[in-house]
């Protein structure tokens, strides 16, 4: 069995999903044969020698879940495309290329982040051209920690502004773009995340049958598609709600005594 997910978009403001995805590792990814994380893991990533405890923790939980003998694979999203080598060798994962082909059951299978299928977005897609240049992330790397900081903020800010300005089809993929990549890698699955719009879409690629498997985003709920040998099947999941402290003794009335 293995396990795909995306946009966790883990960060400490949310504990809610930081509790729902360490269950998931104890849980359902202890008898997966691997795990995929398809990008957007973190809400932001500023480099790998900027760890803050709370990644930290996300590392060391990942690296048990390696150490007990599930493979870990990460792939970068939009959010998190400074993660690095050194994050991936401590928590134990391999870091994939977007896009990579795998094989599933004997099917080659192509995994994508999916925000390069976003071509309609001119504006985006010109940003991640100039973010992605090796020359920029050596800049960005070897920049200031407070300036990386601040450009982190600066970018996640114009960001959540142009989405909320822009047509849905502009942020969701371009259909032209399915054919052509599917094509170009010769396979008939293409998974991905990234515009959280969950959902299994069949298609037609000449005269073969194909599907398009988006996964979901862990806001409400999380997402996670379970490929074994009955298929693919994605399913969300809600959230255990957090534990309950447990109820402070109470206070002993006090009579006062008369002498």
């Amino acid at each position: 069995m293995i396990l795909l997910i995306s946009d966790l978009h883990l960060e400490e403001e949310r504990p809610d999903i930081t509790r729902a995805f360490l269950d998931l590792l104890a849980t359902r990814a202890r008898s997966a044969q691997a795990l995929y994380i398809l990008g957007d893991f973190f809400e932001a990533w500023i480099g790998d020698d900027a760890m803050t405890p709370f990644q930290r923790s996300i590392c060391q939980a990942l690296r048990e879940l390696s150490d007990s003998g599930t493979a870990i694979f990460l792939m970068h999203g939009n959010r998190d495309f400074m993660l690095g080598q050194a994050f991936c060798k401590a928590a134990g994962c391999t870091l994939l290329e977007d896009p990579s082909v795998v094989q599933f059951n004997g099917e080659s299978v192509l995994l994508m982040h999916g925000d390069s299928l976003c071509t309609r977005d001119v504006g985006y897609m010109k940003l991640r051209r100039w973010l992605r240049n090796p020359l920029t992330l050596f800049i960005l790397r070897h920049l200031p920690l407070g300036s990386r900081q601040q450009l982190a903020r600066k970018l996640r800010s114009e960001s959540r502004t142009q989405t909320r300005m822009k047509a849905n089809d502009i942020v969701d993929v371009t259909p032209e773009e399915i054919p052509r990549i599917m094509q170009q890698y010769g396979v008939k699955t293409l998974i991905h995340g990234h515009t959280h719009r969950p959902a299994i879409h069949k298609l037609q690629l000449g005269e073969q049958a194909a599907r398009r498997i988006v996964l979901g985003d862990w806001d409400k709920q999380g997402w996670a598609l379970q490929v074994d040998e009955q298929g693919f099947a994605l399913a969300p999941f809600g959230f255990a709600p957090p534990p309950q402290l447990p109820a402070p003794d109470p206070i002993p009335s006090h009579t006062p005594s008369h002498k």
